[in-house]
C-alpha cells in the first residue's frame, strides 16, 4: 500500500468511524450472470405497469438550481432540495436518502473550495442527477486550457503525444460512478464519504493528487430506483443495459459523463455477489477493443484493488474475485457495449465493474434484522471507499502512463491501424481463450435518395452516432467509394477517427461466439446497422475522399411530396412512420388503411400532414389511385407486455393501458379495447370466468398480437391459430436472417434481420394461417450466442427455415399475430418497431 492510500485509509477510518474487523466470515458462493430480473424468460412472467417504481407524475422540490460560478474550477450550484421522504428504502440501511444528498452537497460547497456540483439532467420522475468534480482551484483560462488538452489527446493525439506541457500538467480525469441499479446503494455512500474527505482534507499526497487529476462523481445514477428499492429506473429498465441504445435519460446523462470527461480510468459500483468483485473480465472480451492498452493497466489496478480491500480486515471481504483471474469463459464476461465499464473503454477509459460483497437488497432487505442491515451496508461503503481509494492511488503513480495509454487509443483508431496481436502470456493469464480481434473497413456510408429505406431511420442512426461522440460527416458533392457512386448529402463514418472502436461496435454485423463460450452473461449480439432501420452500406477498403463537412444534427427528412389538394400516402417502414399516423389519429383526422398496408391521409389534413412530417421526420407521398381502404381511428392497446415493450409501444405513440391477468380478473373493461398485445403476466387458464367471457366478447370485434413463450401460450390456451410453438433454447440471443412475405401483414420492406432472445418458432400450421416471417434457411445467427439444448432441441439449425411471425384470424373473426423474435426488446432494434406498429393496424381492421 502506498503512502497515498495509507493516508487516505487512516484519515477515513478515523474521520468516519469505519469499524475494523467483524466476525462471523460470510462463505460466500460465486454468483454466475444471467440471473438479473427481466434479462432472461422471466421476463415474461410479469406484466409492466404505470406504477412499478412508484410513477405518479414528476417530484416537486424547493427553490431552482442556482449556478454560482460557472468559469473555472470550483463551478458551483446552489442545489434544489427535495421534500423529506420517510419512505426511502435508503433509510433502513443507515445510507444516504435521497433528499439528504442535495444538502449535504451545498454544505460542502460552501466550505471547499476544491469541490464543485452540476446538475447534469434529471431521471424519469424528475430528481436531479449530480456530477461532483474533486480537483486543485483554477482560474477561466486555466479551465480552458485542460479543455483544450482534452480536445487534443482524442483529436489530435499525434500533437498530444509530443505535447510535453500537457504530459507535465493535463489533469487526468477519473470517474466513479454509483448507485445505476437503484437497490445496489453503497456506491453513493461511499462517493460522498471520498467526496466530503477529498474537499476538505489537509493530508499532502491528497492534495498533490488533486493538482493533477480531476475527480468526476456521479452521486446517484438511479434516484428513482434508489427511493424506492429496486434495480430499474421509473420505466422499468435496467441502466446497465441501455449505454449503446441511450433509451433512458439516465443513461443518456452517463454517456454525456464519459464523453465530457473522457477518463483514464473510471468504476461502476455495484452488489451483491457474496464476495467482492473486481473486473477485469474474463472472456469473451469485445473484439472491438485495443485490448493491450486496457488489459496492462486493467489487471494490474484490479489487483491494487484486491489488496486494498483485504487489508480493511473485513472478514467478509476477504474473498475477491477478479473474473479475469477466477471465472470460466462466459460467466462474467466483457463482450456486449450495453454495461457502464465497457462503454466506457470506447472514450479511453480503463475501467471496472466493482461488486460488494454482503446483499441488503431485495429478500435481505425484507427478512434481516436492521443492525445486521445496517452492518452489512457499513462494510460495503468501507469496500466502495476502499476500490476508490487504490483506484485514486494507482492513476496517480501512473499519471502519465494511463495519459499516454489513452492518447494512444485515440492515435491508433485516427490512424486507421489494426488491432494489435497479443501473445499468451502479455499479463499473467493471458492466452487463447482472451484473444478476441476484428478488421475494420474503411467506411460506413448511410446513402442519401432513393437507396434509403427510410429517411427517418437514418437521420435517427446519424443523430445516434454523433451524440455518442462518432464523426460523421455529410458529402456535399458526389462521390465515389469501392466501386460505388453515393450522391451528396449522403453520410460518411470514416473509420480513420479516434473512436472507431465505438462507431465499428454500432455499425458491425457483430460476432457469432456460440463456440467459443458455453455461456454468456447477457445479450451476444446487436447491430445498429441491421437493426435501426437506415440502409448502411459497408466499404471495406477504398480510396476515402469525401469533400464535405461534419454532423452536428442529421439534415431535416420531413416533406409532403403531393401538391395541394390531393390525398396523400404513408407507408410504415419504421417507428416513425407509426408515430407520424398515431399522431395524426390524434387530432381525430380519419385515415383509412389499404389492403397493401399504406395509410391514406386526406386531402384535407394537408396542414397537419406537414406538421407532422416535420415533427417525425417522415415524408408523405401522393395516393395513388386504388381502393379507398378500411377506416382507421384512434387505437387504445391492452397491453400485458415487459416494460420494455410498454415503453416501445407508447414511444410510438399507441395509447397503451397496461393490463395483466388479475387486472383482467378485476374487471377491466376491454368494449373500449382495439388490439389485446400479449406477452408477459398474462394467462387465459388463469383467468376467472366473468374475465373470460369479457374477452370473448372482445375477440368479436378487436385483434390480438403475441410476443414469445407467454403470447404463444396465450393463444394456445385462447384457442385461436391453429400453430405449435416451438421453444429455442432459454438463453439463445442475438441477430438473426430472415425472410419476409413480400406481400405479408408486417410489412412488405421489413427489414433482412430481427432480433431474438429465448427464440420461438411455428410449426404444424393449420389452414388460415399466414407466414408473415422465417428463420433463414442452415444457421439463421448473424450474431450472438445460440447453441442448441443437451438433447439437440433448441439450436439455430433446429429454427432454419421455420416461421418466426404468423398471422391469421380465429373462429370469431379476430386477427391474431404471433411473434417468436423480440421486435422491442429494451427498445434497441428501432427498425422492427414497424412490425409491430403494422401488425397493430391489421389487427385493428375489420
Amino acid at each position: 500500500m502506498t503512502v497515498f492510500a495509507a493516508a487516505v485509509l487512516t484519515a477515513g477510518t478515523a474521520l468516519l468511524g469505519t469499524p475494523a474487523v467483524n466476525a462471523a466470515p460470510a462463505q460466500p458462493e460465486r454468483v454466475t450472470k444471467g440471473e438479473d430480473p427481466a434479462n432472461g424468460p422471466e421476463r415474461n412472467e410479469i406484466a409492466a405497469t404505470d406504477t412499478a417504481t412508484g410513477r405518479s407524475g414528476l417530484l416537486r422540490a424547493f427553490g431552482e438550481n442556482k449556478v454560482t460560478k460557472k468559469d473555472g474550477y470550483p463551478r458551483q450550484t446552489q442545489l434544489r432540495v427535495y421534500p423529506e421522504d420517510p419512505s426511502d428504502s435508503s433509510i433502513k440501511l443507515g445510507l444516504a436518502p435521497y433528499h439528504s444528498i442535495a444538502p449535504k452537497l451545498n454544505e460542502i460547497q460552501q466550505r471547499s473550495d476544491r469541490v464543485s456540483v452540476e446538475v447534469i439532467g434529471q431521471s424519469g420522475l424528475g430528481r436531479d442527477l449530480y456530477l461532483v468534480t474533486l480537483t486543485a482551484p483554477e482560474r477561466a483560462h486555466e479551465t480552458r486550457q485542460q479543455d483544450a488538452w482534452r480536445e487534443e489527446i482524442e483529436n489530435n493525439p499525434r500533437s498530444a503525444a509530443r505535447d510535453n506541457r500537457l504530459r507535465r500538467e493535463y489533469k487526468a480525469p477519473v470517474w466513479i460512478n454509483g448507485n445505476i441499479h437503484g437497490d445496489e446503494y453503497e456506491g453513493t455512500d461511499g462517493a460522498l464519504r471520498m467526496i466530503d474527505y477529498l474537499a476538505t482534507t489537509g493530508d499532502r499526497k491528497a492534495l498533490d493528487l488533486l493538482k493533477q487529476h480531476r475527480v468526476y462523481f456521479n452521486v446517484t445514477a438511479n434516484p428513482d430506483g434508489r427511493v424506492t428499492g429496486v434495480r430499474p429506473n421509473a420505466n422499468n429498465f435496467d441502466l446497465n443495459r441501455d449505454f449503446v441504445t441511450s433509451a433512458q435519460p439516465e443513461g443518456r446523462a452517463m454517456r454525456d459523463i464519459a464523453i465530457r470527461t473522457q477518463p483514464v480510468a473510471m468504476l461502476d459500483e455495484h452488489g451483491y455477489v457474496g464476495g467482492t468483485l473486481i473486473e477485469p473480465t474474463g472472456p469473451p472480451h469485445g473484439q472491438n477493443y485495443d485490448f493491450d492498452l486496457y488489459i496492462k493497466h486493467g489487471y494490474a489496478n484490479g489487483l491494487k484493488m484486491e489488496q486494498g480491500v483485504k487489508a480493511l480486515g473485513h472478514a467478509e471481504a476477504q474473498n475477491v474475485q477478479i473474473p479475469f483471474r477466477d471465472y470460466p469463459v462466459g460467466e462474467w464476461d466483457g463482450w456486449a457495449p450495453v454495461f457502464t465499464a465497457q462503454y466506457a473503454m470506447f472514450h479511453g477509459a480503463v475501467s471496472y465493474t466493482i461488486e460488494i460483497p454482503l446483499q441488503v437488497n431485495r429478500g435481505a432487505y425484507q427478512s434481516l434484522p436492521v443492525s445486521e442491515l445496517r452492518r452489512r451496508s457499513s462494510i460495503n461503503t468501507d469496500v466502495v471507499e476502499s476500490t476508490i481509494r487504490s483506484t485514486l492511488d494507482y492513476v496517480s503513480a501512473n499519471r502519465a502512463d494511463l495519459v499516454a495509454n489513452q492518447i494512444e487509443i485515440f492515435r491508433r483508431g485516427a490512424a486507421g491501424e489494426a488491432l494489435r496481436p497479443i501473445p499468451d502470456g502479455f499479463v499473467p493469464g493471458f492466452g487463447p481463450e482472451d484473444r478476441y480481434s476484428t478488421k475494420f473497413p474503411r467506411a460506413y456510408v448511410i446513402p442519401a435518395g432513393g437507396t434509403q429505406r427510410s429517411g427517418s431511420a437514418a437521420a435517427r442512426l446519424v443523430d445516434h452516432l454523433v451524440a455518442h461522440d462518432v464523426k460523421v460527416t455529410r458529402a456535399e458533392r458526389a462521390f465515389q467509394l469501392n466501386g460505388r457512386g453515393y450522391p451528396a448529402g449522403s453520410y460518411v463514418v470514416d473509420m480513420h477517427q479516434p473512436k472507431r472502436a465505438l462507431a465499428n461496435v454500432m455499425l458491425e454485423q457483430g460476432g457469432d461466439v456460440s463456440e467459443r463460450a458455453p455461456l454468456m452473461y447477457d445479450i451476444s449480439g446487436w447491430s445498429h446497422r441491421l437493426l435501426w432501420g437506415a440502409s448502411v452500406d459497408v466499404a471495406v477498403s477504398g480510396d476515402l475522399r469525401v469533400q464535405g463537412k461534419p454532423v452536428v444534427v442529421a439534415a431535416p427528412t420531413g416533406g409532403v411530396d403531393a401538391a395541394p389538394g390531393k390525398d396523400l400516402t404513408l407507408t410504415v417502414r419504421d417507428g416513425k412512420d407509426a408515430s407520424a399516423i398515431n399522431d395524426l389519429l390524434g387530432r381525430g383526422i380519419e385515415l383509412r388503411r389499404r389492403a397493401d398496408g399504406s395509410i391514406i391521409v386526406p386531402a384535407a389534413a394537408r396542414v397537419d400532414a406537414i406538421q407532422v412530417a416535420d415533427r417525425h421526420g417522415v415524408r408523405f407521398g401522393l395516393a395513388a389511385a386504388g381502393e379507398p381502404g378500411s377506416p382507421l381511428r384512434r387505437l387504445t392497446i391492452a397491453a400485458a407486455v415487459g416494460p420494455d415493450e410498454l415503453f416501445a409501444l407508447r414511444d410510438m405513440g399507441f395509447d397503451v393501458r397496461p393490463v395483466s391477468t388479475t387486472v383482467l380478473n378485476n374487471g377491466f373493461d376491454l368494449s373500449r379495447v382495439d388490439v389485446l398485445f400479449a406477452s408477459s403476466g398474462l394467462s387465459f387458464t388463469g383467468l376467472n370466468p366473468a374475465a373470460k367471457t369479457a374477452l370473448q366478447a372482445f375477440l368479436a370485434k378487436g385483434g390480438v398480437v403475441t410476443r414469445g413463450a407467454t403470447g404463444s401460450a396465450f393463444n394456445s390456451q385462447a384457442g385461436l391459430l391453429p400453430v405449435k410453438a416451438v421453444q429455442g433454447k432459454g438463453d439463445a440471443n442475438g441477430v438473426v436472417t430472415v425472410a419476409n412475405n413480400a406481400a405479408g401483414v408486417i410489412g412488405a420492406e421489413a427489414l433482412p434481420n430481427s432480433f431474438i432472445y429465448s427464440p420461438q418458432w411455428f410449426t404444424e400450421i393449420g389452414a388460415g394461417v399466414t407466414v408473415e416471417q422465417r428463420y433463414g434457411t442452415g444457421n439463421p445467427l448473424a450474431s450472438g450466442h445460440w447453441t442448441s439444448n443437451e438433447d439437440g432441441s433448441g439450436g439455430p439449425a433446429a429454427a432454419g427455415g421455420q416461421a418466426a411471425v404468423v398471422s391469421g384470424a380465429d373462429e370469431s373473426g379476430a386477427r391474431v399475430v404471433l411473434f417468436g423474435t423480440e421486435p422491442m426488446f429494451r427498445a434497441h432494434p428501432k427498425g422492427l418497431y414497424s412490425q409491430v406498429a403494422n401488425a397493430i393496424y391489421w389487427s385493428a381492421t375489420r
